[in-house]
């Protein structure tokens, strides 16, 4: 099954779920997040990426340049493990790692949660690949990504039980749109998939696809 076929068999659940009102809200913030238009600043297609490092699940020093001696990498930004959103995508992008691999490719995926909070994120979705901490959003700012959630959506998440302070270590409401990447040996960007709409991911068939066009 695609992940775009899972995530609407989720939007479905997610609609029997959930009350109107609290339905019409996401829709309306999310409507006015894409306005603005903040993927257009974000790095494209074409760009070079700035080296950097994170610690990954274990703790352990992850370096971009490190992973790039190697082959092509694919970067997933996602916004936290409470989202369904993200463990869907992080879940789809797992079932393909052996693909990537064929490519010599590797997967890192990243958000600003804390360490703790990655390692289970990592155990809670079976992941083979190293989910990397971005305290303070250092890199997704980086990229481009960076967004303060509306006020609106703090609150109802707040009541949902989404406690930001202990995800995050702050309660700054600042995530990176969900985005993915796929960076050359050389360091430069050659596919990219960027939405504000949060419930919108790249399918891991197209990102092997601009992997396998890369080879040719």
């Amino acid at each position: 099954m695609s992940l775009k076929a899972q995530i609407d068999a989720y939007n479905v659940q997610k609609e029997a779920k959930l009350p109107a009102d609290v339905l019409a809200l996401m829709d309306t913030t999310n409507e006015e997040l894409i306005a603005q238009h903040i993927k257009d600043n974000a790095l494209q297609i074409g760009a070079k990426v700035e080296n950097f490092t994170l610690a990954n699940h274990n703790g352990e020093s992850i370096e971009l340049n490190d992973l790039l001696n190697k082959g092509p990498v694919i970067v997933s930004f996602y916004r936290g493990g409470w989202c369904p959103y993200c463990n869907l995508e992080l879940k789809a992008l797992n079932d393909y790692l052996a693909q990537f691999k064929t490519q010599s490719a590797q997967l890192i995926a990243i958000s600003p949660q804390l360490p703790d909070e990655t390692l289970s994120t990592k155990q809670k979705n079976e992941l083979d690949f190293d989910v990397l901490s971005d305290v303070s959003n250092k890199v997704a700012e980086q990229f481009g990504l960076l967004f303060t959630l509306d006020e609106r959506i703090q609150a109802l998440y707040t009541q949902f039980g989404i406690d930001f302070e202990h995800y995050y270590g702050d309660k700054s409401f600042k995530l990176p749109l969900p985005a993915t990447y796929v960076i050359n040996q050389e360091g430069v960007i050659t596919y990219t998939f960027l939405n504000e709409d949060y419930t919108l991911r790249a399918e891991p068939i197209d990102i092997m696809a601009a992997l396998e066009s890369e080879q040719n």
